[in-house]
């Protein structure tokens, strides 16, 4: 959430700034509930003023003897104004944080200008497509020949975007999971957490989930719980209301989850295979971090993620997302793209974004600096360290052998029982 004040004084830039992120927006309405809200506050505290005279006068009457009735019909009547214009000022407070929820984040300065995916620019490429003696196959016709993803019957199951894996495919799928997670508690050091799958409504509001995207999230009838779309949600919540110590900064976590999406708009994109599932594995990564070392932390942490696939062997670029294609809380993103040979295309793996105190200021989440009386926001950012159904996705594509069989990447091979290849059945 943007700070009521620097939008309230920065109107025709805030106005500027959200139109590069295609982002049209009326600031009158905030204008008028702002000025409403602070002519309540004034009238609030004269009255409060007056209310505090009167009980001074009132106190000086009865030590001194006179009678003080009609001092205290005023005192009567001042608290039940003043009681009156609280309950307004409340609504008015509640009316315009709702209408700063949907406000997204501002740009960095050092994004990039554009209005969609084709303006993202590389910012660097890691290792080499594989070379094939025969035309590659795509995952999902890899994966079904090897009989480790059965599409059909996960969709009897549940339903279209779920899938089924299948035997050394879940093996694959548990052996990358608990790969990632030692790479960044003992490489890295990140701790790990396993935290709830479900959150309250207070959690996804402090993410910036809610109240804009509510139609993209899977929520439980009949209780505020919602299925976590990504561990960001309730990692970054652990620090709600809370004050931390500048000392204990920067703070890394990794986290291992399902995630629930619906996938609302996306209805006719990566239909085949398991880019886009309603249901997917995904090792996150969360920081919190002091204002002025959050964007080196960025950098940090989108290493991190980049370390996965170097490890695997995987060609990949890190693509900087520009101003039209940054996500609603993001203040800057890089995504990780994965090579895909068997669709001839870069496949997101990772976006690892930097929300700067957006989220912090929605979930309270606060430090103090040594020898500090006041408090600041802290800065959050987070990433996928990886996707692991995407990571996968890559392995078979990049792994695949001549007759169909995929190799096992050689850090992975302790993880599946010293089993290098997984071959098409008999």
């Amino acid at each position: 959430m943007l700070d009521v004040r620097f939008v309230r004084e920065n109107v025709t830039l805030l106005t500027e700034k959200l139109a590069e992120r295609g982002t049209e927006v009326d600031l009158a309405p905030f204008t008028a509930m702002d000025g409403e809200r602070r002519e309540l506050i004034q009238r609030v505290e004269a009255l409060r003023n007056q209310r505090n005279q009167v009980s001074d006068e009132i106190s000086r009457m009865k030590r001194e003897g006179p009678e003080a009735k009609e001092l205290v019909i005023q005192m009567r009547q001042t608290s039940q104004e003043i009681k009156e214009l609280d309950a307004k000022l409340r609504k008015k407070e509640n009316e315009l944080r709702e209408f700063l929820l949907l406000l997204p984040n501002l740009q960095h300065a050092s994004v990039p200008p554009g209005t969609g995916a084709d303006d993202n620019v590389e910012v660097r490429k890691w290792g080499s497509p594989p070379a094939f003696s025969f035309e590659p196959k795509a995952h999902w016709d890899i994966g079904e020949a090897l009989g480790i993803l059965d599409f059909q019957r996960g969709a009897k199951l549940a339903g279209a975007r779920f899938t089924l894996v299948r035997d050394l495919g879940a093996r694959l799928e548990r052996a990358l999971i608990n790969f990632m997670l030692d790479v960044h508690t003992k490489d890295h050091d990140y701790q790990e957490v396993l935290p709830p799958f479900m959150v309250n409504r207070d959690a996804m509001i402090g993410t910036g989930q809610l109240p804009k995207f509510e139609d993209e999230l899977f929520k439980i009838d009949g209780i505020e719980y919602f299925l976590i779309p990504t561990a960001e949600v309730p990692i970054t919540n652990i620090y709600r209301d809370e004050i931390l110590a500048e000392r204990d900064l920067p703070i890394s976590y990794c986290s291992y989850t399902p995630c629930f999406r619906r996938e609302a708009g996306s209805y006719g994109r990566d239909t085949r295979g398991i880019i886009r599932q309603h249901q997917f594995n995904k090792v996150e990564l969360v920081k919190f971090s002091a204002p002025e070392t959050s964007y080196d932390e960025l950098e940090r942490l989108t290493s991190d993620a980049e370390e996965i696939l170097r490890r695997l062997n995987i060609h990949y670029r890190v693509v900087e997302l520009c101003t039209g294609d940054l996500g609603f809380a993001a203040s800057k993103t890089y995504d990780i793209e994965a090579w895909c040979p068997g669709q001839g295309t870069y496949v997101e793996i990772s976006s690892c974004s930097n929300f700067v105190d957006f989220q912090a200021r929605r979930a309270n989440i606060r430090f103090r600096r040594e020898g500090g009386k006041g408090t600041e926001f802290v800065h959050t950012l987070n990433g996928s360290g990886l996707a692991v159904g995407r990571t996968m996705v890559a392995i078979l594509e990049n792994y695949q052998q001549e007759g169909g069989s995929v190799a096992i990447p050689e850090v992975l091979r302790s993880y599946m029982g010293g089993i290098e290849k997984i071959v098409v059945p008999s």
